[in-house]
């Protein structure tokens, strides 16, 4: 019942996913989520990690969309610095914003991956459009205050998960070996 909150794959962090990953997948675009995945909530100028990582995916042809429910100007705002492309008010866990990013990219959806820290959003709106999606840890341990919200029935259904699925765990890579069965 639940199964539709279930992640492909859980990784610590958006930096652990590699080309190699990708390829093996074959994965061609990445959409991911703003706060808490890609740079802290509250701090929109991103790390010199986050920076290397987007350099490596746009030296490989890995094209990033920044997925977000924020506002145009702040979403904005960080694309910009970063480079990336990006939709705002992507509405997540509804599939308007998926489908935007995957007719922008002209990709099939089972050629994009989405990663987010969110199962309420990023994980459930990826799996109802279809896409592959990566559950990584926030950022930061906080949160805005209608993050929390989600956050709270997030635990449920994260601990009905992996009472349902012990193979439900964080892990380093989107390897084969790595998937959340």
């Amino acid at each position: 019942m639940l199964n539709i909150f279930k992640p492909t794959w859980m990784v610590e962090a958006i930096y652990q996913i590699t080309p190699e990953q990708l390829r093996e997948h074959n994965i061609k675009a990445v959409l991911t989520d703003l706060d808490n995945t890609l740079i802290a909530w509250n701090n929109p100028n991103g790390t010199e990690e986050l920076i290397a990582w987007i350099q490596v995916m746009k030296e490989v042809d890995i094209p990033i969309i920044i997925l977000s429910n924020n506002s145009d100007e702040r979403v904005k705002r960080v694309a910009e610095l970063l480079g990336v492309r990006y939709v705002p008010r992507a509405m997540k866990p509804l599939s308007k914003g998926f489908n935007e990013a995957a007719e922008g990219l002209k990709l099939p959806k089972e050629q994009i991956l989405m990663v987010g820290d969110q199962i309420m959003t990023d994980i459930w709106g990826a799996n109802i459009a279809g896409i592959r999606n990566v559950l990584v840890k926030p950022i930061l341990n906080s949160d805005a205050w209608n993050t929390r919200i989600n956050r709270f029935f997030e635990l449920h259904i994260m601990n009905y998960l992996i009472k349902k699925d012990p193979d439900m765990r964080w892990r380093t890579s989107i390897h084969d070996k790595d998937r959340v069965k």
